[in-house]
């Protein structure tokens, strides 16, 4: 089966998703500084939901172009994939105009583990759809990054009840570690 589809309906999804997000901001309240630091928590979350989006599409288009074809299941599990990307909205809005309380810091970790797990569920779905000697499958090797952003996930959310300020450190310190496009599929592809 061929995967133009697949990537299309991901791209529009994720579109769509950033666009919601971006529509959920407000604006402040007046015009001094003190009315923008009321909003700026929603802007923050924006900001960093915004760039975990952009990180699962840079690395999902990498990720299908080392692919040569997707079958139905991996249908469903991009599916997977895509519904927890779809609440990321809802909990950067909460996290936001929340100001960081413990339990919508904690959630948004949640909504990142779940997706996460998603993510990866696809991935090796795809690397055994392929073969174990497939340009997936040599790209990804152990993947220890993805194991070590999910590990870093695990241990912000109960830090979120203690000080949420370290869970928000944690979820911007591995989207920064995946800021950069996987290259380990762009060495692979043009080798």
């Amino acid at each position: 089966m061929g995967k133009s589809r697949l990537e299309a309906f991901s791209d529009g999804v994720i579109a769509i998703l950033i666009t919601i997000m971006v529509l959920d901001l407000r604006l402040p309240a007046g015009t001094d500084l003190a009315s923008l630091r009321s909003v700026a928590p929603t802007i923050l979350m924006y900001l960093l939901s915004f760039v975990f989006l952009g990180i699962y599409w840079s690395n999902h288009h990498h990720m299908l172009h080392a692919v040569d074809r997707i079958s139905g299941a991996m249908l469903w599990a991009n599916l997977h994939l895509l519904f927890w990307l779809s609440l990321v909205p809802y909990a950067t809005r909460w996290m936001g105009e929340s100001h960081f309380a413990s339990l919508p810091t904690a959630v948004y970790g949640v909504l990142m583990i779940l997706a996460s797990v998603a993510y990866t569920i696809l991935q090796h779905g795809l690397m055994t759809l392929q073969g174990p000697d497939s340009r997936l499958a040599r790209a990804i090797g152990s993947d220890m990054k993805g194991r070590v952003s999910l590990a870093s996930y695990v241990l912000a959310i109960p830090a979120a009840f203690i000080r949420p300020w370290i869970a928000c450190a944690v979820y911007a310190g591995v989207a920064m570690v995946w800021l950069i496009p996987d290259r380990r599929i762009e060495k692979t592809l043009t080798a």
